[in-house]
């Protein structure tokens, strides 16, 4: 699937991914291929981009925001966001 992390002043992230985790208002979620389409609202936390299957991943610390996921492409848009790695 296709990964995209916005902020309102750059783009922290874009490519091919095995799937991310989300921290969602009411708790984390996992996004992976092929997921239904959904957007849900984002709370503080962090992201963990799930690079491959092998363990390599990249984390970032969020405000807030929103996660968008249709025909295999999630759009995460986020407010105070920095990478942790």
């Amino acid at each position: 699937m296709t990964l995209e992390i916005l902020t309102p002043e750059k783009k922290l992230y874009s490519g091919d991914v095995y799937g991310v985790q989300l921290p969602g208002i009411t708790g984390l979620f996992e996004l992976l291929d092929k997921h239904a389409p959904m957007v849900s609202a984002l709370g503080k936390g962090k992201i963990k981009v799930l690079v491959d299957s092998k363990n390599d991943t990249h984390h970032y610390a969020i405000q807030s925001g929103f996660v968008e996921m249709y025909n295999n492409k999630a759009t995460v848009l986020v407010e105070g966001a920095e990478g942790l790695d």
